[in-house]
């Protein structure tokens, strides 16, 4: 039997089992995808005479709109707090559309994942007693026609009870959701948008000019992929479904700082044209040029729905209060970086268009630009550094096709972009970082490469913490960081000076102070004058995803937490002067901040380790 110390040693272990568990659950709450609460492998076929579901409109973007709303009415005689309404396209689902790598022996009734769903008693609170409701759900164009399912069962035992009629877009196959981003060079920008058109259908294009002057008309080119492109479930079976084409236009040789308006063009090879709405952009400044440029960073976001559907658990609630700031304050921005856990599809590839549908009035007027994250990149045996499935089956296939980044090599998701007087290297943490590394040694090149004088501000993006975070995920790993992150890589950003390092994954905010080997190099919180003698570490990943907690461990380097939603601002005012600004989704308001005032000597002088050690002798 056990004495008294051995059943406070038991019962401590099991608090402390407790404690790991509730982590855990919390971490891994952050991937929760709300369609894969659906057992659709359970899914039965049960039409009741007395069920229905009537849709309208039927026919929508009859004036060229990307999105509309639809009413549904419903009703069943055995109603239930349980019942759902799934949302279908295409319209039709059928399982011999079943794709072989379901392992059942029987066809299932059920293939694919609706694009979202809602509880019928959503805005019909007597649903139960009347069996009758009422809802509007919010649909945007996306290459088929779509149908409404009324579901009993709830989602785990789902029976269908009835099917409505067929909605459909007037021009499914319509180029929609431009996202632009910069090219390779400074005088470059390139357009992606999606559409219905194939290669074999239709030429695509850009047709553009300076605002008030001459247009052109520039290619693009035209990429797609299929189900066996995906490397696992659900991407390749119940959450796959056709992503249409992607097409990317370079728009090259423009002016710095000049408005440019473009549209999205397709010429049918019957010579009838089909166009978009116009749109503008301002060209990137000159690398160095001495202008007020403006820069908001921030990972996490993932998408929301406008109707409410989908988002049962309360998952990614910041993320439309985050779409809606940026968009408020869009003449106020610059360029936007997304770094990592861009839309949280995990396989479910609807959702991808739902995404950029979200923020096309952000990506269609500044460049968007984005990073890799584990819920794009990672799934075991692809080459991803960690070999977990967050992707869902994507493999990062998805995010190197629907957004365009400068890199070398898409699959190698690291690169660099010059913005005015800003120089940006951006890692991609789901690929070896290490000293020894290809990626290593990009971020060398990446950081060594740029001229102070005439790009003072130096910052490092990732998506996960290789820096500094409070997470109590980290922290009881005892690292405070991803493991081997800063140990790599601290001493390139001491050597190269690098101003501020700024991560996602982790769902909350928080600034260091400037830090080199876990020691505070400066006292100041809110102004540095001169050198920094270290790096300022940024975690900015409360774009939208589920909180993340802290732990209750006071660190020394930590100046500023917050348990909010946020993004975070730079405006770089001349070579200078740079002010850094917190600003929480829900209200636009400014909750941190601190200023940078340098001369170009500062960034000269030499501090710890980050100039070669001379003697006279050498």
């Amino acid at each position: 039997m056990l004495g008294n110390v051995g059943m406070r040693r038991v019962k401590l272990k099991l608090v402390i089992l407790l404690v790991l568990l509730a982590i855990l659950k919390e971490v891994r709450s952050h991937g929760e995808q709300p369609l894969s609460r659906i057992a659709i492998d359970k899914a039965a076929f049960a039409l009741h005479d007395l069920a229905y579901v009537k849709a309208s409109p039927t026919i929508l973007g009859a004036r060229g709109e990307t999105a509309e709303w639809v009413t549904l009415e419903f009703g069943t005689s055995n109603p239930s707090i349980d019942d759902w309404i799934g949302v279908f396209s295409p319209a039709n689902f059928s399982a011999t559309t079943c794709y072989g790598e379901n392992p059942r022996v029987n066809p299932l009734f059920l293939c694919s994942a609706p694009i979202k769903y809602q509880y019928a008693n959503y805005s019909s609170p007597e649903y139960k007693v009347t069996g009758k409701g009422l809802l509007q759900l919010q649909l945007i164009n996306q290459r088929s026609d779509f149908s409404f399912a009324l579901f009993s069962g709830g989602l785990s035992n789902p029976k269908l009870m009835a099917l409505s009629n067929h909605v459909a877009f007037s021009n499914p196959n319509a180029p929609v959701y431009p996202r632009i981003a910069q090219g390779k060079l400074w005088n470059e920008m390139t357009v992606t948008w999606t559409s219905g058109y194939g290669i074999d259908e239709a030429e695509p294009f850009v047709e553009w000019g300076p605002k008030g002057g001459d247009s052109i008309r520039s290619p693009a080119g035209t990429l797609t992929f299929d189900r066996t492109s995906m490397c696992g479930a659900p991407a390749r079976t119940v959450g796959w479904r056709d992503p249409g084409f992607i097409h990317t236009s370079f728009l090259k040789e423009l002016w710095p700082n000049r408005v440019y308006t473009y549209k999205l063009g397709h010429r049918l090879y019957t010579g009838r044209y089909v166009w978009s709405q116009k749109y503008h952009f301002r060209a990137s400044p000159y690398p160095g040029q001495n202008s007020p440029q403006r820069v908001v960073i921030f990972g996490d976001m993932g998408k929301d729905e406008a109707d409410g559907s989908n988002e049962y658990n309360n998952f990614q609630q910041g993320s439309l209060n985050t779409t809606k700031q940026l968009i408020q304050d869009l003449n106020n921005i610059d360029i936007v970086f997304h770094i990592g856990d861009i839309c949280y599809a995990n396989g479910y590839l609807s959702q991808w268009d739902q995404f950029t549908a979200q923020v096309e009035p952000i990506a269609s007027t500044v460049p968007y630009m984005i990073a890799s994250g584990n819920h794009e990149r990672d799934w075991p045996g692809t080459g991803s550094f960690y070999g977990n499935m967050d992707s869902g089956g994507e493999c990062g296939v998805l995010a190197e096709t629907m957004f365009y980044v400068p890199t070398q090599n898409r699959a190698k998701f690291w690169y660099s972009t010059d913005y005015g007087m800003f120089h940006f290297c951006i890692a991609d943490t789901e690929h070896d970082w290490r000293e020894g590394t290809e990626q290593y040694k990009f971020i060398e090149k990446c950081l060594e490469s740029v001229d102070r004088q005439k790009q003072p501000w130096l910052i490092f993006l990732a998506h996960r913490v290789l820096g500094y975070s409070s997470c109590i995920c980290y922290a009881e790993e005892g690292s405070f960081e991803e493991p081997m992150g800063r140990e790599s890589l601290q001493k390139l950003w001491q050597k190269y000076k690098v101003d501020i390092a700024i991560y996602g994954h982790v769902h909350n905010y928080e600034r260091t102070c400037p830090i080199y080997q876990n020691k505070c190099t400066r006292d100041e919180k809110h102004h540095y004058n001169g050198t920094l003698n270290g790096t300022i570490h940024v975690v900015a990943g409360g774009g939208g995803a589920s909180l993340s907690t802290f732990t209750t461990f006071q660190t020394k380097w930590s100046l500023f937490k917050d348990h909010d939603y946020g993004f975070v601002k730079l405006t770089a005012f001349d070579h200078s002067n740079l002010l850094f600004e917190y600003k929480k989704s829900s209200d636009g308001k400014v909750y941190d901040s601190f200023r940078l005032s340098r001369d170009y000597r500062d960034i000269l002088a030499c501090t710890v380790d980050s100039c070669p050690s001379m003697t006279l002798a050498s």
